[in-house]
Formats: C-alpha cells, sequence, structure tokens
C-alpha cells in the first residue's frame, strides 16, 4: 500500500493508553472486591439469624474487615501490567496466586487465633466470593477492552533497525498491544515492501494523509539518524493535530519492561539514564526500613529452617552447610554472598567461574529442591541486614563474571549503580541468565528497574516472588 492509495475510513478509534487500561481494571477490581464484601456480610450473618441487620454489622463486625477490598487489591498488583492483564493464562495465574496467599494467610490465623476471636466465616467467604467474581470481571475485560476498537491504531516512523524491531515485537506480543497499521520511510528502496508482516509507506509527504485514511492515534518515532526537514515537520504537525508521539525506546519499556540497550547510543548512560535514576532520600530511608524488617523476618524463618536443611545436606552431600561467594555490591565493593550449599564440593576445582545452566549437573539432589523452593537463598537475609544487599534490586554478580560480561553486554557496570537483590524485576520476568544473549536480556529488565524504581515496584517483586516461590519456580 502507497500513500497515494486510497482506503475505507476506519470507525471512530477509543484508543486507551495503558494508564487508562489500568484505571479501569482498578477500579472494576475495586467494585467487584466491594461487591464481595457485601456477599460475604449476608451469608456470614444467615446461620447466626441476624438478617444482615444493624445489629449485625454493629455487634460481629470489627472495623478492619471493611478494608478486606483494598487488601485484595494489592494482593492483585501484578496484574495492573496491562500486558499481564489482557492474558487469561496471567490473568488466571495472577488471581490464583493472590487467592493463594489470601488462603495461606487465613488458615495461619484460623489455627493461631482463640475460637471466635475473628470472623472466620466471613473471611473465607471474601476470599472466595472475591477469586470468582474477579475472575469473571477480568474475563469480561479481556473480552470487551482488548477488542480493535479500544485498541490505538499506530504508525511508525523511520523502517530501519530501531523500526524493524518494534515491528518484530509488536508481531510476537500477544495480544498486540495496539493495532499497528505500518511504518513510513523517506527510503524509496523499502517503499512497499514489508517488515515483519506490516507495509513500509513511502514518503513523509504523506504521513498527514495516511494518518486521517488510517485513524492514526499515534505514531513511534523510530529514527536513529539525522532525519530530513520534511519528516521533521510532518510529524510536529501530526502532534500539534492530536496524534501522540512517542520515541521508540520509552514503547518497548512500556510493551516489554525492558531497556532496549542494543538501540541506544554509547552515550545514552550520561546523556539521559543518569538524570532519570536519582531517587528521594524518603524512598531511601524507605526501603532501608523495608529490608531491615524483611531482613529480620528471613533470618527468624532461617533459624526456624536451619535444623532442617542442614540435616538434608549432611546426609545426601556431607558439609559445608552454608557456601560463601565474592559477589559486587553497590559502587562494586565486594562482599561474601551467604547461602545454603546446593553444589557438590570443588564445583569449580579448576577455578574457572561458571554461570548456572538448566539442569546443572553440578547442583545436588537436595540442590535441587533447595533451588526450586528458593531456600537456598535464605541465608542471604543476613546480606541484607548487614547493608550488603536488599530486598529488591538486580541480581549480584561475580567480580571475574562482570569483567567478562561488561565487555559484551552494553552498560552491563551500570547495575552496580544500586544494591544487589535478594529478588528483583529481572528475576521474576526471566530467571537464571546461562548465555550471553539470556544475560543482556537480563540487563535489559535491571536497567529498567533501576530507571524505574519506587516503592510499588518494589512491593510489586516482593509479592510476585512470593508467587514464584508458592509455585516452585526456581532453578
Amino acid at each position: 500500500m502507497t500513500i497515494e492509495q486510497k482506503t475505507t475510513p476506519r470507525p471512530t478509534q477509543i484508543g486507551l493508553r495503558p494508564g487508562e487500561r489500568r484505571l479501569i481494571l482498578i477500579f472494576g477490581d475495586l467494585a467487584v472486591s466491594t461487591v464481595s464484601l457485601f456477599v460475604a456480610l449476608y451469608f456470614w450473618s444467615r446461620p447466626d439469624w441476624y438478617n444482615f441487620s444493624i445489629q449485625f454489622l454493629q455487634e460481629r463486625t470489627p472495623g478492619w474487615y471493611y478494608l478486606m477490598p483494598f487488601l485484595w487489591l494489592l494482593l492483585l498488583i501484578e496484574l495492573y501490567d496491562t500486558r499481564r492483564a489482557s492474558r487469561i493464562d496471567e490473568t488466571v495465574k495472577g488471581i490464583g496466586i493472590a487467592a493463594s496467599i489470601a488462603l495461606g494467610f487465613y488458615l495461619l490465623v484460623f489455627f493461631l487465633s482463640e475460637p471466635n476471636s475473628l470472623p472466620r466465616r466471613g473471611v473465607a467467604i471474601f476470599i472466595a466470593s472475591s477469586f470468582i467474581l474477579t475472575l469473571l470481571w477480568r474475563f469480561v475485560f479481556i473480552k470487551i477492552f482488548t477488542a480493535p476498537m479500544f485498541s490505538r491504531r499506530v504508525l511508525i516512523v523511520g523502517a530501519g533497525r530501531a523500526g524493524s524491531t518494534m515491528a518484530r515485537i509488536v508481531r510476537e506480543t500477544q495480544p498486540p498491544p495496539f493495532v499497528l497499521v505500518g511504518l513510513i520511510d523517506d527510503d524509496k528502496a523499502k517503499c512497499g515492501s514489508l517488515i515483519e508482516s506490516y507495509p513500509v509507506l513511502c514518503g513523509s509527504e504523506g504521513l498527514l494523509s495516511v494518518i486521517e485514511e488510517e485513524g492514526i492515534t499515534d505514531l513511534i518515532f523510530a529514527i536513529s539518524h539525522e532525519m530530513s526537514s520534511q519528516m521533521f515537520q510532518a510529524v510536529m504537525t501530526a502532534e500539534e493535530r492530536g496524534v501522540i508521539v512517542t520515541s521508540m525506546p520509552i514503547v518497548y519499556e512500556e510493551i516489554l519492561g525492558r531497556v532496549p540497550i542494543f538501540l541506544l547510543q554509547s552515550d545514552w548512560i550520561l546523556r539521559s539514564f543518569l538524570d532519570q535514576i536519582h531517587v528521594s532520600g524518603f524512598y531511601e530511608i524507605l526501603k532501608r526500613g523495608m529490608d531491615i524488617i524483611g531482613g529480620l523476618i528471613g533470618t527468624a524463618m532461617l533459624a526456624i529452617a536451619f535444623p532442617f536443611v542442614a540435616i538434608a545436606i549432611l546426609l545426601d552431600s556431607g558439609a559445608p552447610i552454608l557456601y560463601s561467594q565474592n559477589r559486587l555490591g553497590k559502587s562494586g565493593k565486594v562482599y561474601q554472598m551467604l547461602k545454603f550449599r546446593t553444589m557438590y564440593q570443588d564445583a569449580e576445582k579448576d577455578g574457572k567461574a561458571r554461570v548456572t545452566v538448566e539442569n546443572d549437573q553440578r547442583i545436588t539432589r537436595v540442590g535441587k529442591l533447595l533451588r526450586k523452593s528458593h531456600l537456598d537463598e535464605l541465608p542471604q537475609f543476613i546480606n541484607v541486614l548487614r547493608g550488603d544487599m536488599s530486598l529488591v534490586g538486580p541480581r549480584a554478580e561475580r567480580p571475574e563474571l562482570m569483567d567478562e560480561l561488561q565487555k559484551v553486554v552494553p552498560f552491563y557496570r551500570a547495575r552496580l549503580l544500586v544494591r544487589p537483590g535478594l529478588t528483583g524485576w529481572a528475576q521474576i520476568n526471566f530467571g537464571y541468565a546461562s548465555t550471553v544473549e539470556d544475560t543482556a536480556v537480563k540487563m535489559e529488565y535491571d536497567l529498567y528497574y533501576i530507571k524505574h524504581r519506587n516503592l510499588i515496584l518494589d512491593f510489586t517483586i516482593l509479592l510476585r516472588t512470593v508467587g514464584t516461590v508458592v509455585g516452585l519456580r526456581g532453578q
């Protein structure tokens, strides 16, 4: 298709941006959880023949009970990622994890509290009702709000490496984040060709016509070299007419939750990244407080689990029980990271550092279980209390591997700008990296976290880590 060809006018689009979809999800979840609260109150009151009366609400319902809809929203926090919220499998998994965590806490309270001291029946009914109604509401959301009518119609400006990468990402993402109409480029040699099954339209002189004929709501700017004055003027005019213009790296981050390290200039760290990673002292204080609280809880869990894990390790492969290893902390400071030993003794007897790979033969039988459950990392809570690590951050790297990886992975040393974490954005989204390519992907996730870190993101990562542990998805 060329810009001279006329197309049938498109119906009016209600192009929803990720932030708007997120608000719809939040209000929808709040509505169904509030309904669940009243359902729980109704069925909780019936056996006592209060018949959902004011007397029942006054005499039997504690004030904190009305906060449960907000607690339910906190458990769903990972499903406010619009990419996950648009997929049925991720939706079912996320709601299932939220219900499992709520049920686990409920059972803990059920067995530890005095009989009739807490509204056990009311809480159980709320959890069941919230699970069912939220699942139904999220299916409705996927059915309606991922339809083409609510999708943005997008044109990529530039059909070079950055534009082609963006087109590939859109094609591979299911469901698509938006309707990609095509790419536009001034290079006549690319005119009329297909890139990732999307047509390349010709010439900046016809950009405004394509926008009008195709009902374009957004332009993704993906030109890394110097652009022509005609293209610049056409893009600026489109912006003046209400079309939203966004740079390719920003959309890449929005879709994948990663930073496109191979598409950025070598001086990107100095030109852009360092200006965006500064956080307030208030955040640093709160995060350190969260680390101390989490470290104390984790150390208590370590004390409880230590005898059982120690016996299992000794019976399986002998001593030692604990394993320490040099790792790089913030600003490149070397510290000793503690773990339960999961590999055979002398796993690196030749002295050469190796990354852990899937089905690694160096891992013991007990070690596999410890890694699956993440119990091997319990001793790291001591590192968190010491201040060597944080609960959330990039995975700590070995000094000898850092020297090698920073030669082949762009910006790799930038991960040392923050404390390494017991868990992190890269760990929950990708897992272990066994190749340089995998390491590069994890680095993209790490840079995204460093750039966007805040308490909400930290809390999201911690909740999703709980889901990973519950699901035994470690390696």
